[in-house]
């Protein structure tokens, strides 16, 4: 009885930021859940590509979060193939990316940072979470019931801290910008809002602020962020399916405007 609390057959989830690191394994968590799955990210054929490897029905589309009438598109497209939908996993975010490394060491700096690259930042991160929410949730609040996960960070709770950034010898060749913290505490805070004002109709809204995961970093950053830790690693993939499929199913179905934080530790002590 307790096992089937987690199914999630019949339901229909939207991935968006679909194709990276952490989207592609909250797809295929999902999926292994019974959900069918509609694969949403910048690149059409790759999201179809990704969608025909998932074991249950599934759907690759092509979205642009910021842009209203591509979540229209997408929206339209999952209710015409599946008649429903049910799970939202708000996934899509960017983080800074500099053209060279010592145009990061610079530009990173607080005083230095570009306006161009904050107000990207808050039109992808939060702006992006906002519109998909209206546009996608609204069938949800429609029918009663529905799930959306807002994806945050360790960073929308608490400060980075620059020392991990820096190299055995001292330098400092990039900060951890303001805008990637600052757009992942508004996260959290919208999430509240949303769940506060979708409560009665049956949408629950909840965070999930995953830690950093191992990707081919820096020797000295991995070990340097695996100390902060309690667990005393990074995370892996594969480490934040549980907690998804936890939000998305009725094992969580008393729990909303909640932040799930999965960092093995980092935010506790």
């Amino acid at each position: 009885m307790t096992q089937r609390l987690f199914t999630l057959d019949n339901k229909t989830a939207i991935v968006t930021g679909a194709l990276g690191l952490i989207g592609r394994r909250h797809c295929e968590a999902l999926a292994a859940h019974g959900a069918n799955v509609i694969v949403a990210d910048l690149d059409a054929d790759a999201c179809a590509e990704f969608a025909a490897t998932l074991p249950t029905p599934a759907l690759g589309c092509a979205l642009d979060v910021t842009d209203p009438a591509s979540i229209a598109a997408l929206r339209d497209a999952a209710l015409d193939r599946f008649g429903h939908l049910d799970v939202l996993v708000n996934n899509a975010a960017i983080n800074d990316m500099f053209e060279s490394p010592a145009m990061a060491a610079e530009q990173s700096r607080f005083e230095n940072y570009p306006l161009a690259m904050w107000q990207k930042s808050l039109e992808v991160n939060v702006t992006g979470v906002f519109l998909c929410a209206q546009i996608l949730g609204a069938p949800m609040a429609a029918q009663g019931s529905g799930s959306i996960i807002n994806v945050a960070s360790t960073y929308g709770i608490v400060a980075p801290d620059q020392s991990l950034y820096r190299t055995p010898d001292g330098r400092q060749p990039f900060y951890k910008s303001p805008a990637y913290p600052t757009t992942k505490g508004a996260v959290i805070a919208f999430t509240r809002f949303l769940a506060a004002y979708w409560g009665q109709a049956g949408v629950r809204v909840n965070t999930l602020s995953p830690g950093g995961v191992e990707n081919n970093q820096q020797a000295y950053f991995v070990e340097a962020y695996s100390a902060r830790t309690m667990l005393g690693r990074m995370a892996a993939p594969t480490d934040y399916q549980g907690a998804l499929v936890f939000l998305a199913s009725d094992a969580s179905a008393y729990m909303t405007g909640a932040n799930l934080v999965v960092d093995g530790g980092w935010t506790a002590w």
